[in-house]
């Protein structure tokens, strides 16, 4: 059933076929879509003044009565008008055409609004908005005399006229002619205190002060965050079934006891979390994420052991070679007394190998297999696939994610997605509001702090010989550069020419490595299976390093063009030493073309101040905004219109305790249609979330 505010735009008088194209091209096709077009700021004309009392640039409403009114010729054409009141004149001034000044004549009561200028001696104002007022208009005046909206409007709009005031009045219009429904139950508006949504609308473009604004954005946000939840809750409601691992868990206990060191509480507890769902009978949808080195690789084993040791296998995707390749040198090393098969597949390998470890996969011979999206094609084949692992899951898109939990016979294999980018705790609730979450939230015993500082360009010759000399000490550095190549256009230092300019410069003697995305697949592990081994002292290289390279001898990791990079970007680097027991350190080179901006300036204090990566992923959402972190686009964020990430992490999580207590009551939301059917356009609108269920 349709509501009023589904009734076309064209309904309202004034929205003919052309403006109707126009608003077409800013997503507004409906009154309900032109309620939710966002006033990008606010003018205070609720001060009215007498003339006289006025001072220059002061923006104020003035009543008075019309004296004159005028078209004035020439080179720049103008209206004018001019009213008075008790005090004084004052001269209103339109330049070219203005419609609105030609509706009044001498004797009528108006009100208008701008800023005072003086020219000549005279008063006036420049453009001001300009109503009448006296008898019912003056009850419900709109552009005049109270705090006024402001639009944003683009040429196209201009042209079809279009203007903040034309919007300001179709929008009033909306209001008045059409009833706005409540899908957010009476007794949450009752318990939360927030605002009916037709009264929040109305406040949010017609307030009568700023504490308005705000009361109606967190009211219209609550609603937002509930329909998000109800819609992640349900999700998880749903998971259907899915093949019981083996309860027994002995092939885990193994490995953890065959381990040089304990496993950490955060670990213990994923893991707990983890295997619970495995032996649920219930199609797993979990999220584990940690910071940088806190163990989420030995967990996901420890987990697919469990699945192994029940006769299922298990899939772990990665989001490059390099980094699968890694993992599967990891595992067969960790189950080197184990009958456990380990296969790792993908595209750089011979074509013979890939066949024949497909063969074997599709024959059930095989337990684990570690790739990259090479696992997801349609001649992957599984016999009894009930784990899929995906590690670093932002990297991969939505359909790709997707397709991993499709590669299932007949039972819908568990889902783990990984991540070593610590969320924020309101995005974890929204973008990953349908999964459970594990945190492992402490490093393992043992580790030390990774010294981090910023220095300018002019320090990096002192940062270089800083690397050479803990190089010559015998350990292992990183320098990281934001290019493959350099430009002919920036003066930007790229990796291709930095490698031969260090090869023969402050690292001469030493043995240096280059590393970038668009070597060859062999080539590129033959450089991190050198530089691991101790082959290479310096690895020279992109952002290709940023994840799952583990080389514990590293103990610098320099960042050329720091100011270039994210925040979590920059931690995931700095992640890349520590991982032995030698001091390590992160140096940020900053070089930027003209000033530091205050963004950037802020990114490298955090990274300075804090090597928590769930504080900097905190930090990064409060510089950044709710913007696309980390790609949450393409991730299947939704572009909320009122939810502000930063600010209603609070509000988020309470609309959660609702939405659960919601469904506890009516699970299919047949109590509640109207929430029913917003949360059912979620999924008409391609709503998404990164998970392969």
């Amino acid at each position: 059933m349709a509501s009023d505010l589904d009734r076309p735009v064209t309904s309202l008088t004034g929205v003919g076929d052309r403006r109707a194209l126009v608003l077409e091209n800013i997503a507004v096709r409906t009154i309900g879509d032109l309620l939710h077009v966002l006033p990008r700021r606010y003018l205070d004309r609720s001060v009215e003044s007498v003339i006289t009392d006025l001072s220059e640039g002061q923006e104020v409403t003035v009543v008075g009565t019309v004296e004159s009114t005028e078209t004035i010729p020439g080179r720049r054409p103008r209206v004018q008008m001019t009213i008075r009141d008790d005090s004084e004149r004052l001269t209103c001034v339109w330049f070219g055409r203005y419609a609105a000044a030609d509706r009044y004549s001498p004797g009528d009561s108006v009100a208008v609004a701008g800023k005072l200028k003086r020219y000549r001696g005279c008063v006036q104002m420049v453009h001001p908005e300009v109503e009448a007022v006296g008898g019912e208009e003056d009850d419900d005046r709109i552009h005049t005399g109270r705090v006024i909206p402001l639009y944003t409007t683009s040429e196209e709009m201009k042209d079809a006229g279009l203007s903040t005031r034309t919007l300001r009045g179709l929008i009033r219009q909306a209001l008045d002619t059409c009833p706005i429904e409540d899908p957010v139950p009476d007794w949450i508006r009752k318990e939360t205190g927030m605002l009916g949504r037709g009264e929040a609308l109305s406040l949010l473009h017609f307030p009568e002060d700023t504490a308005d604004v705000d009361r109606a954005r967190d009211s219209l946000a609550y609603g937002e965050a509930l329909e998000v939840q109800l819609w992640a809750l349900r999700r998880r409601l749903a998971a259907g079934p899915s093949l019981s691992s083996s309860k027994s868990g002995t092939l885990a206990r193994e490995l953890m006891d065959g381990l040089p060191f304990e496993l950490t509480g955060g670990q213990l507890r994923a893991l707990e979390e983890i295997q619970f769902d495995l032996q649920s009978g219930r199609q797993m949808h979990r999220l584990l994420q940690g910071d940088v080195g806190s163990g989420k690789t030995l967990v996901a084993l420890l987990a697919a052991l469990t699945v192994v040791e029940g006769g299922g296998q298990v899939a772990i995707m990665a989001p490059t070679e390099v980094l699968a390749e890694q993992h599967g040198q990891t595992l067969r090393g960790l189950l080197g007394g184990f009958d456990v098969v380990v296969t790792v597949v993908t595209g750089s390998r011979p074509r013979a190998e890939r066949e024949a470890s497909r063969s074997l996969i599709a024959a059930g011979q095989v337990s684990i297999v570690v790739g990259t999206h090479t696992l997801i094609q349609e001649d992957a084949i599984f016999k009894n696939l009930q784990l899929a692992v995906i590690d670093e899951q932002h990297r991969f898109g939505v359909d790709q994610r997707s397709a991993l939990g499709e590669k299932g016979d007949g039972e819908a294999p568990h889902m783990l997605v990984m991540t070593a980018t610590p969320i924020p705790r309101s995005l974890s609730l929204t973008l990953y509001g349908h999964l459970d979450v594990s945190v492992i939230d402490e490093l393992p015993p043992g580790r030390k702090p990774i010294t981090t500082g910023w220095r300018l360009a002019a320090d990096r010759s002192k940062a270089l010989m800083f690397a050479r000399d803990q190089v010559e000490a015998g350990r292992q550095a990183y320098v990281v550069y934001p290019r493959i190549e350099g430009s002919k256009t920036s003066e930007m230092k790229a990796a291709s020419e930095a490698h031969a300019e260090l090869q023969g410069g402050v690292f001469v003697g030493h043995s240096l490595g280059l590393l970038h995305g668009r070597m060859k697949a062999e080539d590129k592990l033959s450089v991190m299976d050198r530089f691991r081994a101790g082959d290479l002292d310096v690895l020279v290289s992109t952002t290709v390093v940023e994840v799952g390279v583990d080389v514990p001898n590293a103990t610098v990791m320099m960042v050329e063009h720091a100011e270039r990079f994210g925040l979590s970007q920059l931690h995931q680097l700095r992640g890349r030493v520590g991982r032995g027991p030698h001091d390590s350190y992160c140096i940020l080179v900053v070089d930027p073309d003209g000033d530091l901006t205050e963004d950037a300036h802020q990114r490298l204090e955090a990274m300075v101040r804090s090597d928590d990566g769930f504080e900097i992923a905190e930090e990064d959402l409060r510089i950044r905004g709710s913007g696309q972190l980390f790609g949450t686009r393409q991730a299947g964020l939704p572009e909320f219109r009122f939810v502000d990430l930063v600010r209603h992490t609070g509000l988020i999580e309470t609309a959660r305790g609702y939405a659960g207590r919601l469904l506890e009551t009516d699970p299919d939301l047949a109590e509640h249609p109207l929430l029913a059917r917003r949360i059912a356009r979620l999924e008409e609108a391609g709503f998404r979330v990164p998970t392969a269920g």
